[in-house]
């Protein structure tokens, strides 16, 4: 009888943070636009685990190589997997949609974001800058990349309109409100003219529903 290979250990140390802090507008924007993916991804019986801001490192051996999406779709993957960071070469999975939001060094996640995400093996992402009006001779609302056959990821588009459809998703992100009230909303319809509604939105709508059933039924 052959012997048993034992697995190798990987003695990489990989971070699972980098202590580094982030804008609070930056932040709410992240946390609010993952919580509609999932409910999106979630309505559709579409399996996914969608994450934000964790490392998802995709190189054996390069603790320095890795992205930290803001937001992320890993297609097939338990919704309710945690984890601390994710290895692809251990998961098999690379996110099929990642979501970046531009932080004050807007030239840095312009210039090195989409070849870490083209070497990754994303197949779509969105880069949100919600101060491109700072310098609108360089900087753009949205940019769109997408993995094309034979060229790897591209951009795709590059606009200063309110809204982009994710073809991952299935639906439309949509740039609402101004200034510290600025969120990403997810939308359906032909151009995205139904926004999808928060949990706090829905809850809110139950409870005006229930408030009008129960004034119809008293003036019976």
């Amino acid at each position: 009888m052959g012997r048993a290979t034992a697995r190798r250990v990987d003695p990489t140390y990989y971070p699972e943070t980098d202590h580094m802090g982030e804008g609070l507008l930056h932040r709410l924007v992240s946390e609010l636009l993952r919580t509609l993916v999932a409910s999106w991804l979630a309505e559709r019986k579409v399996r996914a685990c969608v994450g934000a801001n964790q490392f998802i490192y995709y190189r054996e051996h390069a603790p320095t190589v890795s992205v930290a999406p803001d937001v992320y779709v890993l297609p097939g993957v338990d919704p309710n997997l945690t984890f601390s960071s994710w290895k692809t070469w251990e998961r098999g999975v690379v996110p099929s949609f990642a979501f970046e939001c531009v932080s004050e060094d807007w030239l840095k996640d312009y210039r090195d974001g989409p070849p870490k995400y083209g070497e990754l093996g994303t197949a779509e992402l969105v880069i949100f800058d919600p101060e491109h009006a700072a310098s609108p001779k360089e900087r753009v609302r949205w940019q769109m990349w997408r993995r094309v056959a034979r060229r790897g990821l591209v951009q795709v588009l590059a606009t200063n309109d309110d809204r982009v459809r994710s073809k991952v998703l299935g639906c439309w992100l949509r740039a609402m409100g101004e200034d510290d009230e600025l969120r990403v909303r997810l939308a359906s319809g032909v151009r995205g003219e139904t926004v999808l509604p928060t949990d706090a939105e829905r809850a809110e709508a139950a409870e005006r529903a229930l408030a009008r059933m129960r004034a119809e039924r008293d003036v019976r």
